[in-house]
């Protein structure tokens, strides 16, 4: 496996619980979203087990990119957040689990294991937190998702239009059934939120 987290104090721990583990052999490690991605090319690994924090980087963005690069590898999301947008954010990227950074070891290992397998894994925990996240608040569409980022980073409807090859016409269409979902009232309540949603985007 890849370990990417850019602590080698969490990498270092990682590999001490792996140790005594058969057939869970770390061939690389990387601290930034480069460095992951030149070792996926020479390490080859099963599975990629990564942070979302990255210095410099989105480990949301580079669970996007690898299957470009090496479409067998499995990421396994390994992070502090237990936040249900990020879970979804990554799960929607590709990633085939999530384990929390504060898991006993023996959960690591097992949602290792099970993706590594061909599986996917997420703890009871999570995906009672999702559960209730999704029943509380639908779920916006990749499309609107992307959307309501352009409106966070101040695009106004006619920028958005061009830049993802859609009519005006649609865009606002998506704009209403962003204000919709959200429960949102008025222009000033969507790019309130639109802002606040960019900046949850840019993970620490």
């Amino acid at each position: 496996m890849l370990l990417v987290d850019d602590h080698p104090m969490v990498r270092e721990g990682l590999k001490a619980r792996f140790a005594n583990v058969e057939r869970l052999e770390v061939v690389a490690e990387a601290a930034t979203a480069e460095e992951a991605l030149a070792a996926l090319d020479w390490a080859r690994p099963e599975v990629v087990v990564m942070d979302i924090g990255l210095k410099g980087s989105n480990g949301i963005e580079l669970v996007r990119r690898i299957p470009a690069r090496q479409p067998q590898v499995r990421v396994l999301m390994f992070s502090m957040y237990d936040n249900a947008e990020y879970v979804t954010q990554a799960l929607q990227a590709g990633a085939w689990g999530y384990v929390l950074k504060d898991a006993p070891a023996q959960e690591i290992i097992d949602a290792i294991q099970a993706v590594a397998a061909g599986g996917h894994y997420l703890s009871a925990a999570l995906s009672q937190r999702l559960r209730r996240a999704s029943a509380e608040q639908p779920l916006l569409s990749p499309r609107e998702g992307e959307i309501l980022a352009a409106l966070g980073r101040g695009e106004s409807s006619k920028q958005i239009a061009r830049a993802l090859g859609l009519s005006v016409r649609t865009v606002e269409t998506h704009r209403q059934n962003i204000k919709r979902k959200l429960n949102l009232e008025g222009q000033a309540e969507l790019i309130k939120y639109a802002v606040e949603f960019s900046q949850r985007q840019r993970l620490p």
